[in-house]
Order: C-alpha cells, then structure tokens, then sequence
C-alpha cells in the first residue's frame, strides 16, 4: 500500500532528484520528446503537465515560477510562446508516455516522453515547416544570384584595373634627367659649370705666386 506516498525517490538524494528532473523537463520543453526510463518519464510527467498548466495562464507570477524551475530563458520563451496555445482547450493530459522496451546493461525498461500534439496540429506545423522550407531555398537562391552578380561585377573591376596596368606598363617611360657626379654642379641650362678653385688656390692668386 502507498499511503502518503507522493512521489518515487528514484534511489537519490533530494537535492540531485530536483536537478534530474529539472534537467528531464528542461529537455522535454526543448526537444518535444525525450526518452528515460519509466520510472523517470512518470516523475517528470507530473511536472511537466504542471508546468504547462503555468504557462497557460501567461501572466508575470506564472512566468517567473516556471523560470525559477526550467533551465534557460529560449526553452521558457518556447514554453509559453509556442507550447502553451496548443492546448488552450485542453484541460490536462498534456505528455504521454509510450514503453518502448528494455535497454541493454542493465535491462531497465525505458520509455518515450513526448508532448501530446493534436492531428490538426499537426498538419499545421508540417505546412510551417513545408513553408519554412521553401522561403528559405528561395532566399538561397536569391542569394545564389545576388552572388553570382558580386562576382562578375568584381570580374569587371579586375578586368579594369588589369588594363589600365598594362596601358600604364605599355606608356613611353619619361627620361629621367641625369645627376651631377659627386662634386659637378651643372648651370640653368644643363651645362657643367667649372669647379671653384680651392682656398689654398685663391690664396696663392692673392699672394701673386
């Protein structure tokens, strides 16, 4: 008999239960569908549904518990944002879980946690997903393009700058004009002017020698 026994302890410690089954939840609200034993997939489901219960009623307080337990602001922001109007007319039974055998080791038995989504549903998500799709091969292609278009139009610059090097390569070169030699000095016209005499040379022209 389980008289007032509310939960299964899962053979741990309160504090590493709590972050084994935010960490299950957390996964769950990410990913849609997480797969555990089905001990594990019982406790998180109880949660779970619990959550969702919160985030169907959207207002501040209800936001700030749910983040207080679930990792993450994108999951809680998916949490509210997406998960919650799918079942808006649903009162509870929100998670099912489905057995799916025993894993090797150590034969534990193991089940799939998943979110509960409607047929309508789903075929709407599928018609999102199919248009995703094709808006984004369209931006591909637009992309593809405006590319292709980057690409020639640098092609033309390359183009351009080649043949104005070579019309510049090809251009008369301008003469250079030629420098004096060490100690020559050339006049306005370009004719050499004859070197100053020395000192000790005007010296001896104004001793008359």
């Amino acid at each position: 008999m389980r008289h007032r026994k509310d939960h299964r302890k899962l053979s741990r410690t309160h504090s590493h239960r709590k972050a084994l089954l935010r960490n299950l939840i957390t996964s769950l609200f990410q990913h849609e569908r997480i797969e555990t034993t089905v001990a594990k997939a019982k406790e998180a489901r109880r949660l779970g549904e619990r959550m969702i219960t919160f985030a169907k009623r959207g207002d501040v307080a209800a936001r700030r518990h749910v983040a207080r337990f679930v990792h993450g602001d994108d999951v809680v922001r998916k949490l509210f944002d997406t998960v919650a109007p799918w079942y808006a007319e649903r009162n509870g039974g929100y998670t099912r879980i489905i057995k799916v055998g025993r894993r090797l080791g150590d034969a534990g038995q193991t089940a799939l946690l998943e979110l509960v989504k409607s047929p309508e549903l789903k075929d709407r998500l599928r018609k999102e997903a199919e248009e995703a799709a094709k808006a984004a091969k369209a931006a591909a292609k637009s992309g593809g393009k405006a590319a292709k278009a980057a690409k020639g139009e640098a092609a033309a610059k390359g183009e351009a700058k080649a043949e104005g090097a070579a019309a510049t390569a090809e251009a008369p070169k301008k003469e250079r004009a030629i420098k004096p030699a060490r100690g020559e000095k050339f006049g306005k016209k370009g004719v050499p002017m004859a070197p100053k005499p020395t000192t000790r040379a005007r010296q001896r022209g104004k001793s008359g020698d």
